[in-house]
């Protein structure tokens, strides 16, 4: 007969540690690799961390905070690290990785914590001495789950089990959101900053419901690449906003109504319209009819703080289709955006506005009965970015606007070509050459491209409209591979050209990689800027204004690499040019 009884004497259980949350109930999804595994990897550096152990578990010691700016203090407070992945169906084996940046090389010298653990919801916990840490070991970097296929979802839970010596805050639940009730709808309500003229919103829908084809799109930053929605592609604010806009005009998705996402996170609307042509409308090939602008928490890269937000704004709303446009200001998780520099370009054109930052922010910190409606860790995936919830006010706040346009009375189309830019509209006419339409451009009398030869350079990859697999942002870019001579041994480590232009902007990849080197824009023999691709610290394209407010004039262009990088890499995506 078989012996079905346990232990005689269990053994006691450990009593747990005093502990705190970085990840509750976390929605995580396995972006597909190309050995066939998914992973979702959730980057903690840059304070990312600190930020979820305040919002997610209610960490206020000052102290405690700082010392998970470094694996120093990491190691000095966290005795041990309890994971959870609670997946429906079937459980599979899942991979936990929590990977230390190191000090010479970010992503290959510093120690990674690592264990196998089902996905059934039961916590694993792993001790940190136990493990051999690196010397080289310098910030907390970047936590990822590796299922064993593409694709699978998941609720994962981070706890941080402290040391001797530390006193945990209190681990709060949150309570489920009505999105139905009355409360629910005031927030949203509350988010219309302003609902200027909405004639080209309701011009967009009475086509969609006549049948006749119309192009909903969204350019922005991560978050409107859909960073923190899971999965990205269809539980981000502009698929479901997208979404939304089928149901209000009574077509089915894709019938009539086409979607397109051009977001990349990282980039200001200095990258943004350069990448217009090519994300969005296709170099003429699509003609959006709304266009929603996100980029309230990216513009602090943009170097005129303002002008070219205003610009490409003009650009969407003066273009031969006349679409609408929609100004979104999204919201950081310390109340952060450029909401008050930004709004005026909306005020100046009479453009409907949605601010999620009036919708939201205040209320995280009311109780139930005062009208609270989420919380903070709630709204937020990290210190940056929406959860699904977040995606979810975000698109109710969109959608709340195209009904109201709905059922506006018929107004006027506003011309704004009069209207004096309140920013500046200097690139309003801006266009981006890359290889593929350098011979076409009647601006680039010549050029010489030396040895930036290769396609290859290291691209920025995102998920665009429904794609999952990541595509490459500027892939028609010129990339020197460290071969600096010809087979004469002359040196070729430089890009010339001669291009009349009133403006120009030169664009190229970030790097954290060690291999990649710096680079030098000349400009009629004076030098105008150093490239460094460290400085931002990871693969993200970038743009600089090499000169401005010109007379358009023909200028010798130079992107020379520099001798003490002549055997590095670097990726230059091309020009924007204002002639």
């Amino acid at each position: 007969m078989e012996n079905t009884r346990g232990p005689v004497a269990p053994k006691d259980p450990t009593a747990k540690r005093p502990f705190y949350y970085v990840m509750k109930n976390k929605e995580v999804c396995g972006l597909p690799q190309p050995d066939g595994r998914g992973i979702q990897f959730i980057y903690e550096s840059d304070g990312r961390l600190k930020a979820s152990a305040k919002f997610i578990g209610n960490l206020e010691d000052e102290k405690m905070i700082a010392e998970l700016d470094t694996v120093e203090g990491l190691k000095k407070q966290i005795h041990s690290i309890g994971v959870s992945v609670k997946k429906a169906g079937e459980p599979v084996n899942v991979h936990f990785a929590f990977q230390m940046y190191g000090h010479k090389d970010p992503y290959g010298s510093g120690t990674i914590l690592e264990m196998d653990l089902p996905s059934d919801g039961m916590e694993m916990v792993m001790q940190l001495d136990r493990f051999e840490w690196s010397d080289d070991d310098n910030v907390p970097g970047q936590i990822r789950f590796e299922f064993p296929e593409g694709g699978m979802q998941a609720k994962v839970t981070v706890a941080f089990y402290l040391n001797d010596g530390y006193v945990a805050p209190p681990q709060t639940e949150d309570k489920d959101i009505d999105f139905e009730s009355p409360a629910y709808k005031n927030m949203i309500a509350d988010s219309l900053l302003q609902k200027g003229n909405v004639s080209r919103i309701k011009r967009a829908i009475e086509k969609a419901r006549n049948g006749e084809e119309v192009t909903f799109a969204f350019i922005g930053g991560s978050i409107t690449q859909g960073a923190g929605a899971i999965p990205i592609n269809s539980e981000c604010y502009a698929y479901k906003t997208f979404k939304g806009f089928c149901s209000i005009a009574g077509k089915g998705i894709d019938e009539n109504i086409k979607y397109v996402k051009a977001g990349v996170g990282g980039t200001p609307s200095e990258v943004g319209i350069l990448r217009y042509e090519r994300d969005v409308t296709d170099f003429g090939k699509i003609s959006p009819d709304i266009v929603v602008v996100e980029f309230a928490v990216n513009d602090e890269g943009d170097e005129t703080k303002g002008e070219f937000y205003d610009s490409l704004v003009r650009k969407i709303y003066n273009s031969p289709q006349k679409p609408a446009v929609i100004l979104l200001f999204s919201v950081f998780v310390d109340g952060y955006n450029l909401e008050d520099r930004l709004k005026c370009v909306g005020e100046a054109y009479n453009l409907p506005m949605v601010s999620v930052k009036k919708a939201v922010y205040d209320r995280f910190y009311l109780s139930e009965e005062d009208g609270g409606i989420v919380s903070k860790s709630q709204y937020f995936y990290d210190m940056f970015h929406p959860t699904n919830i977040g995606h979810d006010i975000m698109a109710d706040s969109l959608i709340n606007i195209l009904k109201l346009a709905d059922n506006a009375a018929d107004e006027a189309d506003l011309d704004i070509t009069g209207i004096k830019p309140p920013k500046g509209g200097e690139f309003e006419n801006i266009y981006f050459v890359d290889r593929d339409n350098i011979d076409k451009t009647p601006a680039v009398v010549s050029y010489d491209i030396g040895s930036f030869t290769g396609d290859q350079g290291e691209l920025q990859r995102v998920e665009r409209n429904m794609d999952l697999g990541g595509t490459p942002e500027f892939p028609a870019h010129w990339f020197y591979d460290g071969q600096a001579e010809d087979e004469a041994g002359r040196s070729r480590a430089v890009f010339k050209a001669r291009i009349k232009a009133s403006a120009l902007l030169v664009a190229y990849t970030d790097s954290a990689s060690p291999e990649v080197g710096t680079c030098e824009v000349y400009a009629d023999g004076e030098k105008k800027l150093t490239i460094d691709p460290h400085v931002i610290g990871w693969t993200h394209c970038n743009a600089y204004i090499v000169f401005r407010g010109e007379q358009a004039k023909e200028r010798d262009i130079e992107i020379r690499i520099p001798e003490k990088d002549r055997d590095k890499k670097f990726t230059f995506l091309g020009f924007g040019i204002v002639d």
